[in-house]
């Protein structure tokens, strides 16, 4: 597939226990199937050639045989597929026994990893047949094949530098240090797990925390494939248990007791940056054998999901528990700040979502200190853009929170400015901005006269933007919004509208109330100037900051992500003006973000210069905007 993704899936097939010719059927089906999606990296589980149950058939001659019949079967299924192929298989090599991952590709065995830990405690007793892998690094003769056997193979794609493919086994993942450990340090960003793990109470939860922690502590995919129906049910049970991860979220998995695929996409690209990004990844190739395969980037449509609102949780009960999360962290460094300077919080409050915000964050600290809410200086200064909507929204978040909030209209303040620098009475950018700066001003000179502290409104959606009034809006002594982007502000005055009753009407009024500086005058009293109408959707630019300053994507892959994500919503060529927009505004307001003020970071992106971003003001856009077709 392009731009980093590789199709993947895991596979579960019915096993027929010590039948080798009956399972190759099974998983030849399965590897049809698979072929038909576009799949380019396929597992099966442990030893699903033979079947798990095999207990004292393992070391038949019969089964010998018929094991290496159903090799060459395999090999020659794969001709004229794309998929690299792991089987799970035991594997006899100078007179030893190996449970084993055989790799398959296009009428090739590319190399064969056996199990390294061997579980003998409660209903496992594989040291009774099988010898541990580890250490081992040599070769093997399979269909007519030399090819390297052990436990340190990087499969790597030829075309691709960032796909390379290492395997465990089942129980090497529950160990205190686990083979994928070594393989990520020699540079392998895809573990495969070939696995047949019982299911008892518990266990699947269990083992799910394992694949996850496992694939974020190494950032990298894991594919997870576990035997299933067929296996012997004389003391226990297996599920087929299918999970692929990244980089520490399930992607996707499967139901239990389900045979079948379960396929998805991982991003070696993000993968990649990630590593970069921490740098703190070790790497260590030593003694490891590289193995190459061909690796075809193109064709496969991507099937995995793409979430239009990268920042938001999709489930309620993660938005709630996040929104807490979030709320608690604002409103408690907010205190931190009150507590040190023995200052009193002054916000200017527009009716708007930001302000709105901001003040739930101020009451919840004043909470924590034990402060009395009449301490609050609220301060609301209509000028010729403010709307009736606004001032009534002003007016019921004052009622709702037991707040008084000072009114201080700023029309002829503005007007004499404008006259003393001589303005030519144009609705200009100066025209806008003085309201912005002269609103600012008051709240500065407040704070200096009442010893208050001035709480910024502004979010990371607009200081990605730069859309902002420098040294307006874009200034204050605690910016407690500034890593929230917009799209979650929303979702966290929701949490707040649901959680406290009195709060609802107010709070869904302001929520109702379209997205607007208001600079420009009001028509009629209804808001005229409509910030989406001018920059385009929050939505979009939230998608677009996500993807750019989390994982130093490229636009044209950015691009075609949106177009997944916003399917039937914005078309392609709407969505490629507003990035287009994002990157000239993200690069053109640097200077902007140099000199924020201080501010919480809440989530894994920030702009401040101080911590997350650092970026040269005369950085060129260029290169960004090419890729843009």
């Amino acid at each position: 597939m392009e731009h980093g993704f590789i199709k993947v899936a895991a596979a579960t097939p019915h096993i027929s226990v010590a039948n080798p010719s009956a399972n190759v059927k099974e998983i030849i089906k399965l590897m049809e199937q698979a072929d038909a999606c576009g799949v380019e990296l396929l597992v099966f589980p442990e030893l699903c050639v033979t079947g798990y149950t095999c207990g004292e058939l393992f070391l038949s001659d019969v089964l010998v045989h018929s094991v290496s019949n159903a090799f060459d079967k395999i090999c020659e299924a794969t001709v004229g597929k794309k998929a690299l192929v792991f089987v799970g298989s035991p594997v006899w090599n100078k007179a030893k026994l190996y449970s084993c991952a055989v790799a398959f590709q296009n009428g090739k065995v590319l190399g064969v990893v056996p199990k390294t830990a061997l579980p003998t405690y409660s209903e496992f007793y594989e040291l009774r047949h099988f010898t541990s892998g580890k250490n081992i690094l040599g070769s093997i003769k399979l269909c007519g094949q030399a090819v390297p056997f052990g436990t340190n193979i990087i499969f790597a794609a030829e075309n691709n530098d960032s796909v390379r493919i290492a395997a465990e086994i089942c129980e090497d993942m529950f160990i205190i240090s686990p083979p994928s450990n070594r393989h990520a340090q020699a540079g392998a960003s895809i573990i495969v797990n070939l696995s047949a793990s019982n299911e008892i109470i518990g266990k699947s939860d269990y083992r799910r925390t394992l694949i996850k922690s496992q694939s974020g502590r190494l950032s990298a995919g894991y594919i997870y494939a576990s035997a299933g129906s067929g296996e012997s049910v004389s003391d226990i049970i297996f599920s087929g248990l299918r999970i692929i991860a990244e980089n520490g979220e399930i992607l996707t998995e499967s139901q239990l007791f389900e045979s079948g695929l379960t396929v998805c996409e991982i991003d070696t690209q993000k993968l990649a940056y990630e590593r970069r990004k921490l740098n703190v990844f070790e790497t260590a190739s030593n003694g490891y054998c590289t193995v190459e395969f061909s690796f075809d980037e193109t064709g496969a449509e991507l099937v995995r999901r793409i979430s239009p609102l990268p920042f938001v949780p999709s489930d309620f009960k993660s938005v709630s528990s996040r929104a807490e999360l979030i709320l608690q962290m604002q409103s408690r460094a907010l205190a931190e700040r009150l507590k040190l300077t023995g200052l009193s919080a002054v916000i200017g409050v527009s009716g708007g979502l930001d302000s709105c915000l901001a003040l739930l964050a101020i009451l919840r600290s004043y909470e924590i200190l034990g402060r009395s809410k009449k301490d609050i200086i609220a301060v609301t200064m209509p000028g010729p853009g403010t709307s009736a909507k606004t001032v009534k929204n002003v007016s019921g978040l004052a009622a709702a929170f037991g707040i008084q909030i000072r009114n201080i209209p700023i029309m002829d303040a503005v007007e004499k400015h404008l006259k003393d620098i001589k303005h030519n009475g144009k609705k200009d950018t100066a025209y806008e901005n003085a309201q912005a700066r002269e609103r600012t001003q008051i709240l500065m000179d407040i704070a200096n006269a009442e010893k208050g502290l001035v709480v910024g409104t502004g979010d990371l959606s607009e200081n990605a933007l730069g859309w902002c009034t420098y040294n307006g809006d874009h200034m204050s002594m605690y910016a407690v919004n500034s890593s929230v982007p917009k799209t979650l502000v929303k979702y966290l005055v929701s949490y707040e509208a649901e959680r406290i009753e009195k709060y609802k009407e107010a709070l869904l009024a302001v929520l109702n109330t379209e997205i607007s500086p208001e600079l420009l005058p009001a028509d009629k009293g209804k808001i005229s100037q409509k910030t989406e109408n001018i920059i385009g959707p929050y939505e979009l630019h939230d998608f677009f900051l996500y993807y750019t300053v989390r994982f130093g994507q490229k636009p044209d892959k950015t691009l075609m992500l949106a177009v997944k994500a916003f399917e039937g919503k914005y078309d392609r060529e709407e969505i490629k003006k507003h990035l287009s927009v994002f990157i000239r505004r993200f690069f053109t307001n640097q200077f902007k973000r140099n000199c924020v003020p201080d501010g919480v970071k809440i989530g894994t992106i920030s702009l401040s210069p101080r911590g997350d971003w650092r970026m040269a003001t005369e950085s060129n856009a260029e290169e960004w905007l090419d890729t843009v077709k």
